[in-house]
């Protein structure tokens, strides 16, 4: 089995990317937990929550596996201020970069849902792709830290270049992406907390190098929890769509997240009833899976519109251009995406 000494020693060639010392000299490792070769470790650096120390978890995470590790899970706080001083280290510069907050041009879209499971994400990539076919520049932000999975819906392999403090996000049918995804090695857990979650958010926003968006599409974590509410407060102008299905259930909860939008004074575009039946491709005949109502019922709550009813389905894998949860626009729930598209920029540009 693994032992501390081993990942300790694993550790040494890795450095602080702000001090340029090894991790191990400026006593960076907090605490190593091991398990069955699960290592668990809470690491001090000088600058956390920055570009580079997404940069960092690639490294610690490839270093620890490199030594016999099956996965690691990965903690960060702030070095003391004074080991920083003793290191060399001083306050960061701040690197001048664009804020994608101060542009005027691009509107923000958060796609919400009340409960997981809901397909949200579907809808986030769908929406995403479908308003970049129309011709608009569109980015999304997988801000689902915990649940991200858009990288794999659009079946994106590559990362994102770090070049100085400046993240690039990746292109994917003409959509520029960020996730946190992107950041994790082999699905191994980063665990945050508090600030530093919200810290790592306000970096897509700001440390990323966005081209001139006209859409912003926020993928946003199911529920009302501490990252819906920093994006609330970090996007008094965003506009929102409620994901829900057609369950009684499913549409009560969703009316959660409709309301604390509506509470913060953001417009509600409108909602989208997914899952909202089942057609047999052999009689064409609909069937309810999940009942009747919880979408045109939400919508009423909110008072706004159904921008679409999406039955059930799958896209037609293409092994050549894989991207297991991005309809191609021939297809029927295609073409249901882009006649939402279309609703979307009718409403906000109008």
């Amino acid at each position: 089995m693994l032992t501390e000494e081993q990942v300790l020693q694993a550790l040494e060639p890795v450095k602080d990317p702000h001090l340029q010392k090894s991790l191990i000299e400026i006593g960076a490792v907090k605490e190593i937990k091991i398990k069955k070769n699960l290592v668990s470790l809470k690491l001090a650096i000088a600058q956390p929550g920055t570009a580079e120390q997404m940069q960092l978890q690639q490294e610690v995470v490839n270093a620890v596996k490199n030594a016999g590790a099956e996965s690691v899970g990965l903690r960060f706080e702030k070095l003391a201020d004074e080991e920083v001083a003793k290191h060399g280290g001083a306050a960061a510069e701040e690197e001048e970069g664009k804020s994608l907050l101060d542009n005027k041009r691009t509107t923000f879209i958060a796609v919400t849902s009340g409960k997981g499971g809901v397909g949200k994400s579907t809808v986030s990539v769908n929406l995403a792709t479908s308003l970049a076919r129309k011709g608009k520049k569109v980015g999304i932000i997988d801000a689902d830290i915990y649940g991200f999975s858009v990288p794999d819906m659009m079946g994106i392999e590559e990362r994102p270049k770090v070049v100085g403090q400046r993240i690039y996000p990746v292109t994917r049918f003409d959509v520029q992406v960020i996730s946190m995804g992107f950041f994790v090695e082999d699905n191994s857990p980063i665990i945050w907390r508090g600030p530093m979650l919200g810290k790592m958010l306000n970096n897509f926003f700001n440390e990323v190098e966005w081209d001139d968006l006209d859409y912003l599409i926020l993928d946003l974590p199911p529920g009302t929890g501490d990252v819906a509410l920093d994006i609330h407060s970090m996007l008094p102008q965003s506009k929102e769509i409620v994901v829900t299905t057609p369950h009684a259930t499913a549409a009560f909860v969703a009316a959660r997240a409709g309301a604390m939008a509506l509470k913060t004074e953001h417009e509600i575009l409108g909602v989208i009833e997914n899952m909202a039946y089942f057609e047999s491709k052999l009689t064409g005949e609909k069937e309810y899976v999940f009942g009747q109502g919880g979408g045109p019922k939400l919508a009423e709550e909110l008072q706004t519109e159904v921008l679409a009813h999406i039955p059930l389905g799958q896209p037609e894998i293409d092994e050549e251009n894989f991207a297991p949860s991005v309809y191609d626009t021939e297809h029927p729930i295609g073409k249901i995406y882009m006649e939402m598209a279309d609703k979307v920029i009718g409403k906000i540009e109008g």
